[in-house]
């Protein structure tokens, strides 16, 4: 049996502040950062050891990797760090607060943006000062890998491309895997492994900070999962 642990970051300033977020890099809150803590000494607790760990370019989940693994004393792991696992983009939405632009667009259209597999936020333009163009992390991306906006799909396509070239062959190889990263990032594999519907990864919540392990067979395939208590 292949065991794969997944965290989303812990709870960051623009969660506190109900704030979409994206690719915006914010910091972890300090709850954020207790949370972190108590996700490694859960870990430690429950004798899960790891050879690799997965982690996305923003440093919400950079941040939170790195106190989990602290708090395990295993700070000389392989970490592979990639804009894949990035948070799903949300384009204008960025940095607008959620209640606020529920009060301007309706609850239907902000859960369509927030939760629909094909639905797209507004754009981003290439002049907007938000643009992943103008961050030094995203040099080495192609003008079609930077996002303007994404739905869940796009965020699926990327994160299942890194599963499949990336972290597959670390599980195979029996390595004890970890991957931190982000609320959608962690919905697009779990519904993924999972096989899920659109309609029922809708309604997928992903707690902040709180260790999932997923059972998988020699073919990846999900025996089951549950949250580390």
């Amino acid at each position: 049996m292949i065991k794969l642990v997944l965290v989303r970051h812990g709870e960051s300033v623009w969660n506190l502040e109900n704030k979409f977020t994206g690719w915006t890099d914010v910091e972890l809150s300090s709850n954020g950062i207790k949370e972190a803590k108590e996700a490694g000494i859960l870990l430690k607790e429950n004798g899960f050891t790891f050879d690799i760990a997965f982690t996305s370019l923003l440093k919400r989940a950079i941040d939170t990797l790195d106190i989990i693994l602290s708090e395990m004393n295993f700070n000389n792991i392989e970490i592979k760090k990639s804009w894949k696992l990035n948070e799903r983009h949300y384009g204008a939405l960025q940095g607008l607060n959620k209640d606020e632009t529920r009060k301007k667009y309706g609850e239907e259209q902000v859960k369509l943006w927030r939760r629909s597999a094909s639905v797209r936020p507004p754009s981003l333009t290439k002049e907007d000062s938000r643009y992943p163009g103008n961050d030094i992390k995203y040099k080495d991306l192609t003008e079609e890998e930077l996002p303007l906006t994404e739905n869940l799909n796009d965020t699926i396509k990327r994160v299942i491309d890194y599963f499949n070239s990336d972290i597959k062959k670390e599980l195979l190889n029996n390595k004890k895997v970890i991957i931190v990263a982000h609320g959608n990032s962690l919905r697009s594999l779990i519904k993924y492994l999972d096989n899920m519907s659109d309609d029922e990864v809708i309604n997928l919540e992903i707690e902040t900070g709180k260790p999932i392990c997923y059972e998988l067979n020699d073919d990846l395939v999900p025996i089951k999962h549950y949250y580390i208590k």
